[in-house]
């Protein structure tokens, strides 16, 4: 029975672990049916005690060895009492009373419930180990004989390395091309691409785009940009305390107590038959009773009940999208009441589109947007692929363009119609003395600025758009008594703010690097009252993901250590089925609740009874089946409820 934790090596395994679960419930099942059967039939050969009782123990040797060896472990590690304890004790006393079908009823359904709570709690993560396998294992070096491919560890600190297209840099270094585009987003979130001149940092983790570029190394691979956010990343795991399951807790106090209470409903009428005359003490009718009530006193139901409730709440949330990798988060996203959110990719789309196309004067709207699509046509940049896509479909041809010249980090220059057109930034424009209004200053999004023939001629913004339920998800975790949501971006603060105040959003902060997210997540987390969910997508998220009290990813879209670090994952990508799932989790919690009160409710019914001498073993275990079942059904209730 599988009660320990699992890591990451062990995951893959776990599904036939399940199965190897189930096979020892139903083997014991079987024999404890049959066993049944043959009793009820009065079988002669079965008549023969000795043969029941080695029947009985075969029925009892899958389900309750387990339970043995832990709670021998548990007792080892100072923890004596606990629900495995008073299992095996429960078990063994039906076995000395002779009660043998009942000692392993007991286990059976034991064995079931810790089989749901298997499925239902969360596996450990294998969040550090992701991680690991985007760092580079081999750097190309540039040396005397050559290049040579060796370990990030083995290069030394201004030797040149050769990153080539696609390529991931390996180490941080100043850069020795001219100029080169680099992917920053695993490092960022910044969806548009950075060109970096010589003589300009280049980080690891960013990704050459364009062309070969040579970097002289800056600092040692355990010093790199990824390095620190794996750091990060184990830094604000080891934080993160997993949550203790209600059950252990409950059985410190619950298991000893039953124990004593059991003791005494054997010693204490002895003591009163002492010294009261006429009172008949019968030892073995109260040894009866106390392990009755001992039998009686598993938290079967309660084992059972408990995760079952989890397990539907977590079934519900994945119909509908949403993972919840265990039972303790379904708990805590409850508590949330702050909402802090990446911006690129998790509430916009990560693809840039043109928002709007202003004209110089004496120029339409579509002549400005053909004169820069023609420009732009041969380009690869994400905003020049943005601009040819904005070209409505009506347009038969492009403008013929000749002659382009990209000028690293300004724009380009061509000529378009036999006259030359400059589209690009302000730099760009300045460059080339062309004049144009400050009214671009400010403006948030990417600028496009065009000039032709040294004459401004207008300007296209281009951005990343919002996701089509973006604001109706910020609507929505209001609705839900989130009290506080925040945006942190690696885009420009103007961008930022931009989005914000569209959705509703009052704090945004840009210009964030990974330690920036981590930062302003411990800011939040200082105030005790802040109980802070963190929701992104990227790897650049990881950390902050980590950090949080619940990290939320977006799935589909999502980098794999994004989904691997975070505990819900949103696979469908869509940001208002965060507020779906703090709904789900709040219900789920009533439910969990609703079973507890129902399995204390009989429980302490049929202990009274079970004291007094008026419930059999039999019926104790069927008190605990009933409430099972019970809990079954309402837990099934949040598969069909609506959200």
């Amino acid at each position: 029975m599988s009660h320990g934790h699992c890591n990451g090596s062990c995951c893959g395994t776990e599904q036939d672990m399940q199965k190897k679960e189930m096979l020892k419930i139903a083997v014991s099942f079987v024999l404890l049916a049959a066993g049944i059967f043959l009793s009820a039939a009065d079988v002669p050969f079965f008549r023969d005690g000795r043969i029941r009782l080695v029947w009985y123990l075969a029925a009892y040797v899958p389900v309750g060895v387990p339970v043995l060896r832990e709670a021998w472990e548990t007792m080892r590690s100072g923890e004596i009492f606990s629900e495995f304890t008073l299992m095996s004790v429960a078990a063994a006393g039906a076995f000395l009373i002779g009660e043998y079908p009942e000692g392993v009823a007991v286990m059976v359904f034991y064995a079931v419930g810790e089989l749901f709570q298997d499925r239902a709690v969360s596996r450990a993560k294998r969040s550090i180990g992701a991680l690991l396998d985007v760092r580079p294992e081999t750097a190309a070096v540039v040396r005397e004989k050559g290049i040579e491919t060796v370990s990030p560890a083995e290069v030394r600190i201004g030797e040149t390395i050769e990153v080539r297209v696609g390529e991931r840099v390996p180490l941080d270094g100043i850069s020795e091309s001219d100029a080169a585009s680099f992917d920053t987003s695993a490092l960022t979130g910044e969806s548009v691409p950075r060109r970096i001149g010589r003589g300009e940092e280049v980080l690891a983790g960013m990704i050459a785009t364009e062309n070969v570029c040579r970097i002289r190394v800056a600092r040692p691979a355990g010093e790199s940009a990824l390095s620190r956010i794996l750091d990060l990343v184990r830094n604000a795991a080891d934080r993160k305390a997993p949550a203790e399951l209600f059950i252990r807790k409950f059985a410190r106090i619950y298991t000893p107590a039953v124990m004593a209470a059991a003791a005494l409903i054997v010693a204490v009428p002895w003591v009163w038959s002492l010294a009261a005359s006429g009172f008949d003490y019968d030892f073995g009718d109260w040894l009866y009773r106390g392990l009755v009530f001992l039998v009686v006193s598993c938290p079967c139901a309660l084992v059972v009940s408990v995760p079952l409730g989890y397990f539907g709440g977590i079934g519900a949330a994945s119909r509908r999208g949403i993972l919840f990798k265990g039972s303790n988060y379904l708990d805590a996203i409850t508590k949330v009441n702050t909402v802090v959110m990446d911006k690129t990719g998790t509430l916009t789309k990560g693809v840039f589109e043109v928002q709007q196309v202003v004209p110089a004067e004496g120029l339409s709207e579509k002549q400005l947007l053909e004169t820069v699509a023609a420009a732009e046509m041969r380009s690869n940049h994400p905003i020049a692929r943005a601009i040819v896509r904005a070209l409505p479909e009506m347009t038969p041809v492009f403008l013929s363009s000749s002659d382009a010249k990209e000028i690293p980090g300004l724009g380009i220059e061509t000529t378009v119609n036999g006259k030359e057109v400059l589209a690009g930034n302000a730099k760009l424009l300045g460059h080339y003395g062309v004049d144009f209004p400050p009214e671009t200053d400010g403006i948030p999004g990417t600028i496009v600025l065009c000039a032709v023939e040294r004459r401004y001629a207008g300007y296209i913004v281009v951005a990343d758009m919002p996701k089509e339920d973006a604001r109706d998800a910020v609507a929505g975790l209001r609705k839900e008594g989130i009290r506080r949501i925040v945006m942190l971006s690696g885009d420009r603060q103007a961008i930022v703010s931009r989005l914000a105040a569209d959705l509703g959003i009052g704090q945004a902060y840009g210009d964030l690097l990974p330690e920036g997210k981590v930062e302003r997540i411990e800011r939040l987390k200082a105030d005790p009252a802040n109980v802070v969910a963190f929701v992104g997508d990227g790897i650049n998220d990881a950390p902050a993901l980590a950090l949080s009290d619940v990290g939320i990813a977006m799935g589909g879209l999502g980098s794999d250590v994004a989904v691997e670090t975070a505990d819900v994952i949103v696979q469908t990508d869509q940001p208002g089925r965060i507020p779906m799932a703090i709904r789900i989790g709040r219900a789920t919690r009533r439910i969990v609740r609703q079973n507890i009160v129902l399995a204390f409710a009989v429980k302490l019914a049929v202990l009274a009874l079970g004291a007094g001498g008026l419930a059999t073993l039999w019926e104790a275990v069927f008190s605990d089946v009933g409430v099972s079942l019970l809990a079954v059904l309402n837990a099934v209730r949040i598969m069909r409820k609506r959200f």
